[in-house]
C-alpha cells in the first residue's frame, strides 16, 4: 500500500478566528534547530525525502495548537525559516509530509506531530494513546495502514531556550587520567532519599548539587560523577502498563535536551549550574549517552520525531526489506550513523554538551552501534574518525561500552587511541577469582595490569582500560557477596530478565542475614574487591552506594525500578561508615602512589642498572612464579612485587619509586605467606590488611617474616627504604610522602 501526501492534506488543525497569521522569512539553513538571535528566532530541519515541513506553534501551556507555518525555503535537503516574531519559551513541533511507503522506508505521516531533533528543551510528557503511531492499531496489516488521528495531544512539545548563562569563574577540573576514578549514579536514584536535599530538589539536578551531596562525593576521593542517561527519553508502553517505568533511561528521544523530570525550575540552565558546582568542587561531570537507538522502537513503533522526519535517512533499515529496521541495539532500531546529516546530528550533540553545557566527557552506550559502516565495525569508521578530528571531543573523556547485540558485536580492546572502553573481562574475572575458582590466577594477574593483551598497542595508556566489579546493570556489590541468584520478581517479568550469569556467592544465607560470620566474611570480601579494584592499573569505577553497602534486595537489573529499590538508601549503618571510610583511605592511597598510575604496562621487564623487575609474581613460599605456578588450578594466593623504579621513565613524582608488595588470598582458609627480600629496602611495612581494616599505624615486618594472610584478604605492604644516597633517598622520601598520605587518611572526615 502507498500513500502519497500532498501539500493540501491536513489534519485536524483549523486557525481559530482572528487569529494573525505570522510573517515568516526565509531564515538560514544552519544552524539546525531553533536559535533565539535576540530579535527572533531561525528554524531549520533536515530532511531529505519531505514535500513540505510546517512549523506548529503552541499556547504557552503546550495545550492547544494556535498556528501552523510551512518553512518557506529548502537548502541542501534543510527546510528552514525566520520568525522575527518567536522568544525564547514559544512552544513548537513540526509536522512533516511526503510520501507514505513502509516498504521504500517512508513513513511521513503529517498528522503525527513531531519533535525537533535538535530541541535544546521539552515540555510536557508522552501519554500512550493509539493517534501515536503512523499506521492504524488494529488494522489487518497493522504497519501499512494510515492513520489519520492527531497525535499532538499526547505527546511533548518542543520549547525556544535563551541559551545566555553566567559562567563566573567556573573551570573544567580537566583530572588527569592517570588521576581519574570514576563514579556512576543516577540522578535521581542518588538524590531521592538523601536527609540534606529539599523535598522539591530531590531526583533533580537541584538536588544533586546540594551541599551536602557534592561534599560528600568530595571527601570520598571520586573525581569524575558519571550520570545514567538524562537526555529526554520515554517511558516504555509496556512499563506503563504494568505501573513501572524506564528508571535508567536508555530510551533517548531528544539528543540535546536534559530529561524534564529532572528539572526542578522550568529551565535547562539548571544544569548548567549543576555543572558548575561541580566544577567548583574540583568534580568532572561525565554523562552516560545513548545514540545507538531512540524510543521509536521498531516497524510496529511510534512516530515521534525521527522516523516522521526521515525514517530512510536516520535509521539502518534491512537492505532489501526497507519495512523492517537492523536491529544490533536488541531495541527495535538502530541510528544510521553512516548518513552524513545523522553524524552531524549525533556530533552537534556531542560538540553542545561539551561546549554549551561544559561537561567534561561521555560514556557510549553500546558504543559498537556508533563505529558501525553498512560491513560491520571498523576501527577506521566514519563516527570514530569525526571524534578524533574534532577539535573540542579531543579535549574531554570518551569512554565506550564496547559491545552490541549485532554479530561481530564485541570489541574491546578495538577503539582507537584516545579512548577508554569498559573492560567486562576484569570485572569477571575479579568476581571469579574472590569466589575462588579455580585456575584463576594467571587471569587476575592480566586484569589487574590493566588488560596489556588487550590495550597495549598504538600508543595506548592502561588508563583506557576502566576496570569496574559493579555497574547499574547487574547486582550492587553488597548483592554480589549476598546472593546466588537473581531476585527481579519485581520486574513483572517472571524473574526472566536480568543475567544469570552474576559469579556472585551467598557465603551461606541468601539475602539478609543477622548471621555475623557471615556478614564479617562478607564485609572483608567487599573490602577485597575495593581494594582489587583501587589497586589494579586503569582507570577504576565505583558504582554510587557501594562504598557503603547498598543493597538492591537482588535486584540485578533495577532498570524499571524508579523506587525504594532502584534509589539510594541514605540511611548509614556503622559497618557501612566503616566501609566507606576503608575505601576513602584506599582511593587516598592511590592517588598518593604514583607507582599505581603510571602510564607504562606491567611485562616483567628486568632493569639491569637497577636489579629490579617492573613486577614479579610471588608464591606464598616468597619465590617468584615459575611456569607450574602459573599452571596450577588450585592456586589462590599469591603477591605482586612493584618496584616504581623499574617503571619510571624519567619523570620523578612522590610515590613514583616506592617499592610495594600486594598479597590477594583468595583461599577460604590462613596462608602463611613468606615476605620476599627486596633491593634497597630494610623491611616491610604494612599498610593494608582487609582482615583488619581499622589498623592506623604502619606494622613493621622483616624480610623473610611468614605473615598469616587471612582466609579471604587483600594486604598491602610498603618498603621501608635503608638510608643511604641517590634513589635510595628518593625512595626513603617517597615511603615518607605514602607515610604521611596513610595517616591523613586516618584523620579526614568522610562527610558521610
Amino acid at each position: 500500500m502507498t500513500i502519497h501526501i500532498t501539500p493540501n492534506t491536513t489534519s485536524s488543525y483549523v486557525p481559530k478566528p482572528g487569529v494573525r497569521r505570522s510573517r515568516i522569512g526565509e531564515g538560514r539553513p544552519f544552524p539546525l534547530g531553533a536559535t533565539w538571535d535576540g530579535i527572533g528566532v531561525n528554524f531549520a530541519i533536515f530532511s531529505a525525502n519531505a514535500t513540505k515541513v510546517e512549523l506548529c506553534i503552541f499556547d504557552p501551556e503546550g495545550k492547544q495548537e494556535v498556528e501552523r507555518i510551512e518553512l518557506p525555503e529548502y537548502t541542501n535537503e534543510i527546510y528552514h525559516g525566520y520568525l522575527r516574531e518567536a522568544r525564547p519559551g514559544m512552544i513548537y513541533g513540526y509536522r512533516v509530509y511526503g510520501p507514505y511507503e513502509p516498504d521504500a522506508g517512508h513513513r511521513f505521516n503529517p498528522n503525527k506531530l513531531l519533535l525537533d531533533p535538535y530541541a535544546k528543551q521539552h515540555i510536557g510528557s508522552l501519554t500512550w494513546d493509539h493517534a501515536l503511531f503512523g499506521y492504524t492499531i488494529g488494522h489487518q496489516d497493522e504497519d501499512l495502514s494510515f492513520d489519520e488521528r492527531d497525535s499532538a495531544p499526547f505527546v511533548p512539545k518542543c520549547r525556544v531556550i535563551d541559551p545566555a548563562f553566567t559562567w563566573g569563574d567556573e573551570r573544567a577540573p580537566r583530572v588527569p587520567w592517570d588521576r581519574t576514578i570514576f563514579y556512576e549514579t543516577h540522578v535521581k536514584g542518588f538524590t531521592q532519599r538523601h536527609p540534606s536535599v529539599a523535598e522539591n530538589d530531590r531526583g533533580k539536578f537541584a538536588g544533586l548539587m546540594t551541599r551536602e551531596v557534592v561534599d560528600y562525593v568530595r571527601s570520598l576521593g571520586v573525581t569524575s560523577v558519571e550520570l545514567l542517561p538524562i537526555h529526554a527519553f520515554v517511558d516504555d508502553s509496556y512499563l506503563v502498563d504494568k505501573g513501572l517505568r524506564n528508571y535508567w533511561g536508555y530510551n533517548t528521544i531528544g539528543f540535546f535536551a536534559p530529561d524534564p523530570r529532572y528539572l526542578a525550575s522550568n529551565s535547562v540552565a539548571e544544569f548548567k549550574e549543576l555543572v558548575s558546582a561541580f566544577h567548583h568542587a574540583g568534580l568532572e561531570v561525565i554523562l552516560d549517552v545513548v545514540y545507538n537507538h531512540t524510543a521509536e522502537g521498531n516497524e510496529k513503533g511510534p512516530t515521534l520525531s525521527f522516523k516522521g522526519i526521515d525514517n530512510a535517512a536516520y535509521y539502518r533499515l534491512l537492505p532489501d526489506q526497507n519495512r523492517y529496521y537492523i536491529n544490533d541495539t536488541g531495541t527495535g532500531n538502530t541510528v544510521n550513523t553512516s548518513h552524513p546529516r545523522v553524524m552531524q546530528l549525533v556530533t552537534d550533540s556531542l560538540r553542545y554538551w561539551a561546549g554549551d553545557m561544559r561537561v567534561d566527557g561521555f560514556r557510549f552506550d553500546l558504543a559498537t552501534i556508533l563505529a558501525r559502516e553498512p560491513t560491520g565495525f571498523s576501527e577506521e569508521s566514519s563516527f570514530l574518525h569525526a571524534c578524533m578530528q574534532d577539535p573540542l571531543l579531543t579535549e574531554v573523556k570518551m569512554i565506550a561500552e564496547p559491545w552490541d547485540c549485532g554479530p561481530g558485536g564485541y570489541q574491546v580492546g578495538r577503539f582507537p587511541p584516545g579512548w577508554a572502553e569498559w573492560n567486562d573481562g576484569f570485572r569477571d574475572t575479579v568476581r571469579a577469582y574472590w569466589r575462588g575458582d579455580d585456575a584463576m590466577v594467571p587471569e587476575v594477574a592480566s586484569k589487574i595490569s590493566a588488560s596489556a593483551d588487550l590495550f597495549d598497542k598504538r600508543g595506548r595508556k592502561p588508563w583506557a582500560s576502566v576496570n569496574f566489579i559493579t555497574a547499574h546493570d547487574g547486582f550492587t556489590l553488597h548483592d554480589l557477596v549476598s546472593y546466588n541468584e537473581k531476585h527481579n520478581e519485581a520486574n513483572g517479568e517472571d524473574n526472566n530478565d536480568g543475567h544469570d550469569h552474576n559469579i556472585s556467592y551467598n557465603y551461606g544465607a541468601e539475602g539478609l542475614t543477622d548471621d555475623e560470620e557471615i556478614n564479617e566474611i562478607r564485609f572483608r570480601q567487599l573490602r577485597n574487591l575495593f581494594a582489587t579494584l583501587l589497586f589494579s592499573r586503569g582507570t577504576p569505577m565505583i558504582l554510587a552506594g557501594d562504598e557503603f553497602a547498598r543493597t538492591q534486595g537482588g535486584n540485578n537489573n533495577a532498570y524499571a525500578q524508579d523506587n525504594e529499590i532502584g534509589w539510594v538508601d541514605w540511611k548509614i549503618t556503622p559497618k557501612s561508615r566503616e566501609l566507606a571510610e576503608f575505601v576513602q583511605k584506599l582511593i587516598m592511597l592511590r592517588q598518593s602512589l604514583a607507582m599505581l598510575r603510571r602510564g607504562t604496562f606491567l611485562h616483567g621487564t628486568f632493569d639491569e642498572e637497577l636489579g629490579v623487575k617492573d613486577v614479579a609474581w610471588i608464591t606464598p613460599s616468597g619465590d617468584e612464579f615459575e611456569d607450574a605456578n602459573w599452571q596450577d588450578p588450585e592456586a589462590r594466593c599469591f603477591g605482586v612485587l612493584l618496584d616504581g623504579r623499574a617503571q619510571s621513565t624519567g619523570i620523578r613524582r612522590p610515590g613514583t619509586d616506592a617499592t610495594m608488595l600486594i598479597i590477594m588470598n583468595a583461599h577460604d582458609d590462613v596462608v602463611n605467606f613468606t615476605l620476599p627480600e627486596a633491593n634497597g629496602g630494610l623491611r616491610w611495612r604494612n599498610v593494608i590488611d582487609t582482615n583488619l581494616p581499622e589498623r592506623e599505624e604502619l606494622a613493621p615486618f622483616e624480610f623473610g617474616d611468614a605473615y598469616m594472610a587471612t582466609g579471604r584478604s587483600f594486604l598491602v605492604f610498603m618498603l621501608e627504604p635503608v638510608d643511604g644516597d641517590g634513589a635510595k633517598d628518593e625512595a626513603r622520601r617517597s615511603f615518607a610522602h605514602v607515610s604521611e598520605a596513610f595517616a591523613r587518611s586516618a584523620g579526614d572526615r568522610l562527610r558521610l
